[in-house]
């Protein structure tokens, strides 16, 4: 699989349900080349308009399932979540 057929994939989060969102990006060791994190964008502000505040951060070891429109992820919300500044 590329990485540009990882773009675009909702993620659900496998503990509770929820769609998280689609992934937009990855974050990769240079060293190895291995993939470090999937990072999703959060719900936006008022009505989708105005950016976002937050953005979910979630480790490739909570990747559980990467299926053919969704990756299924067991993750903690709390422990994922990175405050956009």
């Amino acid at each position: 699989m590329r990485i540009c057929e990882l773009r675009n994939k909702q993620v659900i989060n496998s503990c509770d349900c929820k769609i998280l969102g689609c992934v937009a990006d990855i974050e990769f060791d240079e060293c190895t080349g291995c993939i470090k994190a999937l990072i999703v964008p959060g719900p936006g502000k008022l009505f989708c308009l105005f950016g976002r505040e937050i953005e979910y951060i979630i480790p490739f070891k909570c990747v559980r399932c990467i299926g053919p429109d969704a990756v299924l992820v067991d993750a903690d919300i709390e422990k994922i979540i990175n405050k956009c500044t």
